[in-house]
């Protein structure tokens, strides 16, 4: 069979909404000035936001707010609303996850008790109760992909070490999380000014080490309105007869779990179920094209 490329004009490509980790002290203004996106689904993951001032500001701007008595320190719950949100439709343009830190040690918290439970040598872990939680960020960061909103992860802030000396400040997290979003701001309060130092950046018009002033005015003019405040457009997920043939696909034509596994891994899945509709189509094209002449009709 003659191969055929994949890629497709860049032009075509639709403009992905920002994905964007900030991080640093205390009343900087990371979360007040997160709360001036546009229509904003807050995810409280601490109970600070749950103040007159704050949700009165989210009720303003059409936001909704999840708060602990809502599960937002479930790893689990948090991705399943996530999963909803790119799956539905809704007014909500942007998701705030405040702060990821505080949803990321509690899962490092849980799992430790496990393993001490367990009767495990926490001192020969070598850091296996930060698994689950890495884990879980890393399907949590591949349904960002898909999901057509803004999306603001917020840090706490902590001093950065190498070699027995402090070296700067960094984010409280998965250490990796900064090179998988668009874009790692580090906000801090100059006078009776807020400004946001680009750490890193996948972003035009944000090159490192620019600074700006951390406003939700200031990073629109930057990165343009028009995606910031578009409507969010839903994942039509693959439907229960798409799943059906494919399940009865792989039983007939006897298809190895390794071959499964890669189209979870490179769809960003862990079931048929979570597989959009176009690329199950796809999945399911192949493996018509691999059955007998006689079984195709």
């Amino acid at each position: 069979m003659a191969r055929k490329l994949k890629g497709k004009d860049p032009t075509t490509a639709k403009p992905s909404k920002p994905k964007i980790l900030v991080y640093g002290k205390p009343g900087v203004g990371k979360t007040w000035t997160s709360l001036d996106f546009p229509s904003v689904y807050y995810i409280d993951t601490e109970g600070g936001a749950d103040l007159a001032h704050y949700t009165a500001k989210l009720k303003a701007s059409g936001g909704a707010y999840l708060g602990p008595a809502d599960g937002s320190n479930d790893f689990t719950t948090v991705i399943d609303e996530i999963i909803t949100l790119a799956t539905t439709d809704h007014d909500y343009r942007t998701l705030v996850i405040d702060s990821y830190s505080k949803l990321f040690n509690t899962s490092i918290d849980i799992e430790y008790q496990r393993m001490q439970d367990a009767g495990r040598d926490m001192d020969k872990t070598f850091g296996a109760e930060k698994k689950p939680a890495i884990a879980y960020t890393r399907r949590m960061v591949r349904w960002f992909e898909r999901l057509d909103m803004n999306v603001i992860m917020i840090c706490h802030q902590k001093d950065l070490w190498k070699n027995g000396e402090q070296v700067g400040v960094t984010f409280d997290g998965w250490d990796k999380l900064e090179y998988e979003l668009h874009l790692a701001l580090n906000i801090s309060k100059q006078g009776n000014s807020r400004k946001a130092r680009v750490v890193k950046s996948r972003l035009e018009g944000f090159p490192e080490p620019d600074q700006f002033d951390w406003s939700y005015t200031a990073f629109a003019d930057k990165f343009g309105r028009t995606i910031l405040e578009g409507k969010s457009t839903k994942l039509v997920l693959a439907s229960d007869k798409q799943v059906k043939e494919i399940e009865n696909l792989i039983e007939v034509l006897r298809v190895d779990q390794e071959i499964i596994d890669k189209w979870y891994t490179k769809a960003g899945v862990e079931a048929f179920d979570e597989m959009d509709s176009e690329l199950i189509t796809k999945c399911i094209e192949f493996l018509r094209a691999k059955l007998p002449a006689d079984a195709k009709s």
